[in-house]
């Protein structure tokens, strides 16, 4: 069907922008664990309070009553926002993925599609490519260890700067919470698409359903 034609064109599409999320996730994950390449932020003894408090406090960091732990984040705003800006931007396109995965799926459930891996190949493949890639990419997120810090650090310097947050902090620092208990977070996620997912008469039931 022509509709299905289109569905799994943006399936593919959907499943190649997030395989580069999941690669930018792992440099992240990567850089962090490395002593060498790790954020200077993150290992200076100045920020060593700051980082303490934002983790503490993540997401709802308060700005005025940690403005002591705070205080060399705001002597430094310019060079923390720099620093930090790539990590917090492919956060930020961990967030946007998220969103588009979730309105991609929910067309697909509105749609009422069938998927059989014998007779629309295409589709039912991208499908469970880009389940497959999601998955993939949530729980490399999950694996930063230093994600609440370089989200917090950043949108302290840009309120420190701007007098404000950054736009997308609120739902960016809402979804790392989320997302703590991973596994348990995409059964809910998934929860709504069984429909769709039961539809399978191939063995990728067992994959998406397991």
């Amino acid at each position: 069907m022509a509709y299905q034609q289109k569905l799994a064109e943006k399936l593919l599409v959907l499943n190649e922008r997030g395989q580069g999320v999941l690669i930018r996730m792992n440099h992240i994950k990567k850089t962090c664990a490395d002593a060498k390449r790790r954020p200077s932020f993150l290992t200076d003894k100045l920020m060593e309070s700051a980082v303490k408090y934002i983790n503490r406090k993540f997401p709802n960091i308060d700005f005025r009553g940690g403005s002591q732990q705070l205080s060399n984040i705001q002597k430094q705003k310019s060079a923390v926002l720099e620093g930090l800006s790539s990590f917090y931007d492919s956060l930020v396109d961990v967030m946007e993925f998220r969103d588009h995965v979730y309105e991609l799926l929910n067309t697909i459930d509105a749609c009422q599609c069938y998927f059989n891996i014998a007779v629309n190949f295409d589709f039912t493949k991208n499908y469970l490519d880009l389940i497959i890639t999601y998955t993939s990419v949530i729980l490399m997120l999950s694996r930063i260890d230093d994600k609440k810090a370089l989200v917090g650090m950043y949108n302290c310097a840009h309120e420190f700067s701007n007098g404000s947050s950054d736009p997308a902090y609120p739902r960016l620092g809402q979804m790392i919470v989320e997302y703590e208990h991973p596994l348990k977070k995409l059964s809910e996620e998934f929860g709504p698409h069984t429909k769709a997912d039961h539809s399978f008469n191939t063995p990728g039931q067992i994959l998406v359903s397991g």
